[in-house]
């Protein structure tokens, strides 16, 4: 596998955390984990697809996938390569008019939600182009044009903020408590631009944080601990959940990125 990464341009980084173009020249299989932002997938050679609750289904050639609340197992084919637009909490809603939340555990074809002739042009274009850098810009191009830059929703902002300088561990109530509107007010507007609930998001922060932190010499105990857990076998169940698999199978396998 050959992975390379892309910062983008300074107009699309307060919405676009980053560019992967990730290449398989012999097929693989990768867990991919749930994380926080919504995620853009442009496959310009090859076949991935994807198995979910036990079914395996091929991947459109440009997708947008939503939130999820388990891993999940993607699988290439021989040669096979994909770009993918990773955004920033929220990011998303600048290029999407569609409230985020409705693609929570789904991947849904680009062409579904942007015009399809759009998406059609830069499908044949990606295919085309002569190198992964002349990729990003052509991707690049095609984001600026949806661009639409709603207005920044500070409550949303500054929950997100809260939420991950407590590692996921954050009560919600303790958040909303000073603002200016009622929980379920606040829980929709949060839905609509992040793409699931404060509570799930709140775990996906957590969990993230226990396997980006982890270290051999780690216990389990310990890690139920920080995360915030009173007893380990309710993290084993959160965390096998989460993976699909449990800490310690998890931690003993390679993972690709």
């Amino acid at each position: 596998m050959n992975l390379v990464r892309f910062i983008p341009t300074d107009r699309l980084k307060p919405f676009v955390k980053a560019y992967l173009v990730i290449a398989s020249e012999h097929g693989m299989d990768n867990r991919i984990l749930p994380d926080t932002a919504l995620v853009m997938a442009l496959r310009f050679q090859g076949t991935i697809a994807f198995t979910d609750r036990g079914h395996c289904e091929n991947m459109p050639a440009t997708a947008l996938t939503g939130l999820r609340h388990a891993a999940r197992m993607v699988h290439y084919a021989q040669q096979t390569a994909m770009l993918l637009v990773q955004f920033h909490d929220g990011g998303a809603a600048a290029f999407f008019r569609q409230p985020l939340h409705v693609l929570s555990d789904q991947s849904v074809a680009l062409s579904d939600l942007l015009p399809r002739d759009a998406v059609t042009a830069l499908e044949d274009q990606l295919c085309a182009a002569a190198s992964h850098a002349q990729r990003v810009t052509l991707t690049e191009q095609f984001l600026l044009s949806f661009l639409h830059e709603p207005e920044q929703d500070r409550i949303v902002r500054e929950a997100l903020r809260q939420i991950h300088a407590a590692r996921g561990t954050a009560r919600i109530g303790d958040i909303i408590k000073e603002l200016p509107l009622s929980r379920d007010a606040f829980e929709k507007r949060f839905r609509r631009l992040v793409g699931t609930s404060p509570k799930q998001f709140s775990i996906v922060v957590r969990l993230r944080h226990v396997i980006d932190t982890h270290a051999n010499h780690d216990s389990l105990t310990d890690a139920a601990y920080r995360a915030g857990y009173f007893d380990q076998a309710h993290f084993i169940k959160d965390f096998t959940a989460f993976t699909g698999q449990t800490p310690g199978v998890f931690f003993a396998t390679k993972r690709s990125w």
